[in-house]
């Protein structure tokens, strides 16, 4: 803006040149998270995207190649891990030094991450998965097991919480995840998950659970009560929030959401999801 006296001043938004980002492969294939990470660099302007991701038994899969080739993307790495992060962020003789680094990944991803910070930008420290839900009398315990496994079968060390008012609901969702996970393709990475790391909470009020789940400042975090637009306004921490039993987690991720790579490990506090700005 320029003043009378003819002072000028302004801001200039400039896009980072190259961008690296990371997309897990180890456990799962993730197509989606290519997009995710690719679009918002683009619509940035980032000239340069450097992708790696890990290749198990020296096989990239195919869809995550198609993506790359529907984006454009044409620098594709086979490394993955904290090794592929160090790569990115210092330049090797095959990969180039990028600027900023996203992208989610396990926990010596993300500890990497951490260290390379400085040395590049970095979205941010996104760990393994996490879904927290609000719950009362009215949710249905079969959406409700199948939302929590969503999140449990990425990794042992995802975490996913209910929280609810009705003890009534919180056995019947137990027994229903106890079901679902005989019938799971990835039982044993789910099952070690919701032992490890799954809760069901029962309070004594909504307060006390809006309260308690700000704490835990959620990744994902859905509510499922009769009124949830009534509660909007007490969640002050949490990744993206999906509201209804009708909108689950994976609408967020394939869909609707701001973007599915978003803040874990209570870093929702202070954290948003990918978005353009941060290339």
């Amino acid at each position: 803006e320029s003043e009378d006296n003819g002072t000028i001043l302004g801001q200039k938004v400039t896009a980072e040149d190259r961008a690296g980002l990371y997309i897990p492969g180890g456990k799962a294939a993730y197509p989606s998270s290519l997009l995710m990470n690719v679009m918002p660099a683009q619509v940035a302007g980032v000239k340069e995207i450097v992708v790696c991701t890990p290749a198990p038994d020296n096989e990239l899969n195919e869809l995550l190649l198609a993506a790359c080739h529907l984006c454009g993307v044409d620098m594709v790495f086979k490394v993955g891990g904290a090794s592929a992060i160090g790569a990115m962020a210092y330049g090797t003789h095959s990969i180039p030094k990028v600027d900023v680094i996203t992208g989610p990944g396990n926990i010596f991803v993300a500890t990497a991450k951490k260290l390379v910070y400085g040395e590049v930008n970095i979205d941010m420290i996104a760990g393994p998965s996490e879904i927290g839900i609000l719950a009362d009398e009215s949710a249905r315990e079969d959406y409700l097991a199948i939302d929590l496994l969503s999140q449990a079968e990425h990794d042992e060390m995802a975490s996913s919480i209910l929280i609810t008012t009705d003890s009534e609901l919180a056995n019947k969702v137990s027994n229903k995840v106890e079901e679902y996970l005989c019938k799971l393709s990835r039982e044993e990475i789910a099952r070690k998950s919701i032992e490890e790391r799954g809760a069901i909470i029962v309070v004594s009020s909504m307060d006390e659970a809006i309260s308690l789940m700000n704490e835990i400042a959620p990744e994902h975090l859905e509510i499922v009560t009769k009124d949830p637009m009534s509660l909007l306004d007490s969640i002050r921490h949490a990744g993206a929030i999906f509201l209804g039993q009708n909108t689950p987690e994976p609408i967020g991720d394939y869909i609707a959401g701001p973007n599915h790579t978003l803040p874990t490990g209570g870093t929702a506090k202070f954290y948003s999801p990918l978005s353009v700005e941060h290339f």
